[in-house]
């Protein structure tokens, strides 16, 4: 049995795998309210404490850095460690790796109906790919091919600095500067990251806030407010924060195109992209993609896709438990 993870700012998800036949069969997931807990522990404990089987290897995907097993999560009170973690599922090592590294680690387990195409471009089926996935914060991954060996190349680009193209912009840079100091792309490019520019354009007077709507930021999620109403059309000031946010993150999907030359395609992940499906079909997300200068002819080739299957992640991290499994088996006979 392998117990595979995505740990996240909002929540955490565990599942539990049976390899069968070169295939991974689930055999039961839950979800967790993230910060309703003190530690990751107690989260996995809760988990288990209502399955039986035996765990012989688990990988978990967790937003933040992983060094030497450890990560200080940048949305959470808590520092993971893997030693602890494998104490705690009763097995010799977990295998910590970053969200993003899961998420790009699933992306070959996906079948087509898993995918909404943005733009179809010219896919270079041997190109590297990139996934970039906005959600409580914005991770970024980069994959490469060598034959039938996938590599992937985990980051922290998504807590790189922001970087303006227009005055609206740079406006906007000053005006989170003040409140963060270091304005990163995160900063923007996530659910919190959409409040601000709402209270942006708000607080700069580019929009009138409805009493009816200051009432139900106070007293609701706020993002999923903001998005809702922008996607009904009920509040002006909620889409044109909307249209600035995909703009903005077309714009670094694009940066990260170049980065990496995605020639095999841009992904998005996370819990929003799927949730605009149509908003960044029909906005401006594919003029900013590809608004870069002498390189647009080549961004208007790469493919981009929206990961509309939301296990993604624990995909990934069951096939990296999976083998290092087999690893270990190799080894120990």
């Amino acid at each position: 049995m392998i117990l595979a993870g995505d740990i996240g700012g909002t929540h955490t998800r565990l599942a539990l795998f049976e390899p069968a036949g070169g295939r991974l069969a689930l055999v039961g997931e839950s979800s967790f309210c993230s910060r309703d807990h003190a530690t990751l522990e107690e989260i996995v404990a809760k988990f288990l404490a209502s399955r039986s089987g035996m765990i012989h290897r688990a990988c978990l995907g967790i937003a933040g850095p992983v060094r030497h097993g450890i990560v200080h999560t940048p949305n959470l009170p808590w520092t993971v460690e893997a030693p602890a973690l494998a104490r705690a599922i009763g097995v010799s090592a977990v295998d910590l790796i970053n969200d993003l590294e899961a998420n790009a680690r699933g992306i070959d387990a996906l079948q087509p109906t898993d995918l909404v195409v943005i733009n179809p471009g010219l896919p270079d089926s041997g190109g590297p790919r990139a996934v970039i996935s906005a959600g409580t914060g914005l991770g970024e991954a980069a994959v490469f091919c060598a034959g039938a060996q996938h590599h992937v190349l985990a980051s922290e680009g998504g807590h790189a600095d922001f970087a303006p193209r227009n005055q609206l912009e740079i406006e906007l840079l000053r005006h989170l500067a003040k409140r963060y100091g270091h304005v990163s792309y995160e900063r923007i490019l996530s659910g919190p990251g959409l409040v601000n520019v709402y209270e942006f354009l708000r607080d700069t007077g580019r929009g009138e806030e409805s009493p009816r709507m200051a009432e139900a930021l106070r007293s609701g999620d706020a993002a999923q407010i903001i998005s809702q109403a922008a996607l009904q059309g009920a509040c002006h000031l909620c889409e044109q924060a909307l249209d600035l946010w995909i703009a903005i993150y077309g714009a670094e999907a694009g940066n990260l195109a170049l980065r990496v030359l995605a020639t095999g395609g841009v992904l998005l992940g996370g819990g929003i992209a799927p949730k605009l499906v149509s908003r960044l079909a029909a906005s401006g997300f594919l003029d900013s993609f590809t608004d870069k200068g002498r390189m647009r002819p080549l961004l208007e080739t790469i493919p981009v896709f929206v990961i509309t299957n939301e296990n993604t992640a624990l995909l990934g991290a069951a096939h990296c438990a999976a083998e290092m499994l087999e690893l270990a088996t190799s080894a120990s006979s």
